[in-house]
């Protein structure tokens, strides 16, 4: 039995299309522009295949008159199982604006006819949908993140993609640094154990190298603000829908400083419960 069937209908240039690829990256299988007739036929799919258990539909004016069967379809449909119709709109000088940015025709656009009376008739053939639709939602105001963040947290709460993964990757800057990063810091500010003869050959890892760096108050105040402003920044990725954040920590040759300084991050950032892997891309180069 499929879990989640969801509709998202609504205004030509509403935000639909960024709409499904938020279903989409949330696990849904999804579907656009689905002919009207075919929704109890594919529900039925849906429902034998063990695979498909949350399902979202793309259904819009491209239908043509088809559309006129949408609330007598969907009514059916809803005797056998939930379904939650979503939908878009904006008002007409957004929706506009948004053609006009786009350069795109609007499809019910047929050339003698300016855009304000597309929109117009849109709006009256999409009525009957609307009425018999679970909520409303009115992207005027939404930039495509807005919008995203609005779907996670008022539909798809239940369901959403596991947190970002956090990777910490220590480096050494004289073998360039990683690439794809999102955020950087330098720590060759702080004492290099690399000039102290009995810690050359050691490494990050080890408790003499680290002894020596927390022997310098700023090795501890350093740590102490670098994660207060990654647990700050954090939490706004996650409300963005970042799936990865890729932190890079660099020193000179990426063996002693780098590297103990990601350690102790990776351990206080694994204590609120992140999904975090740290790497060490340097540590055994010479």
């Amino acid at each position: 039995m499929t879990d989640h069937f969801v509709i998202l209908t609504g205004l030509s240039g509403s935000g639909k299309s960024a709409g499904i690829r938020v279903f989409e990256d949330a696990g849904y299988y999804c579907v656009d522009n689905l002919p009207v007739t075919l929704i109890p036929v594919f529900a039925d799919l849906c429902t034998r295949s063990e695979d498909i258990r949350r399902v979202a539909l793309v259904i819009d004016i491209r239908e043509g008159l088809f559309l006129r069967d949408f609330p007598a379809v969907v009514g059916r449909l809803r005797q056998s199982r939930p379904v939650t119709i979503l939908f878009f709109e904006a008002t007409d000088e957004v929706v506009a604006r948004r053609f006009g940015e786009t350069r795109r025709p609007h499809p019910m656009a047929n050339g003698a006819e300016d855009l304000q009376e597309s929109i117009a008739r849109e709006r009256a053939v999409l009525a009957p949908i609307r009425a018999v639709a679970d909520a409303i939602i009115d992207t005027s105001a939404f930039s495509v993140h807005e919008l995203r963040t609005y779907l996670l947290d008022n539909f798809l709460a239940a369901t959403r993609p596991a947190s970002l993964l956090v990777q910490l990757v220590s480096f050494g800057f004289k073998h360039g640094p990683p690439e794809q990063l999102d955020l950087m810091f330098d720590v060759r500010f702080l004492a290099n154990p690399f000039f102290v003869q009995e810690l050359k050959p050691l490494t990050g890892r080890d408790p003499e190298v680290v002894r020596f760096l927390e022997s310098r108050p700023e090795y501890g105040a350093f740590l102490a603000r670098i994660t207060e402003l990654l647990r700050f920044l954090i939490p706004l990725y996650v409300r963005e829908g970042k799936s990865y954040l890729r932190i890079g920590i660099g020193c000179t040759g990426g063996k002693h400083r780098a590297v103990a300084v990601t350690e102790s991050l990776a351990a206080a950032l694994e204590e609120d419960g992140l999904r975090l892997r740290a790497q060490h891309r340097d540590v055994d180069r010479e």
